[in-house]
């Protein structure tokens, strides 16, 4: 495990500490569903960009695939 420490405004720390937020489980979903976030939306702009006419039925499937064997890999190891 790694220790983290912060400099956030007073205020903030309150009203986190308050909605139950700074505890170690909290900030770890957060974190957890933030670098969540982050790879879907550079998912979407990888998609973006791609050609359209490279983007076969095929080829979404074996995207979606492989979003599936990774999610699975992270269950996983969040399960362990």
């Amino acid at each position: 495990m790694t220790t983290v420490q912060l400099q956030l405004p007073d205020e903030l720390v309150q009203d986190a500490q308050a909605a139950g937020l700074l505890t170690p489980e909290a900030i770890e979903g957060m974190l957890r569903e933030q670098l969540r976030k982050q790879a879907g939306e550079a998912l979407r702009a990888m998609w973006a960009r791609m050609p359209r006419e490279e983007l076969t039925p095929e080829v979404e499937r074996m995207i979606a695939e492989e979003i599936q064997v990774v999610r699975a890999v992270k269950r996983k190891r969040s399960a362990s």
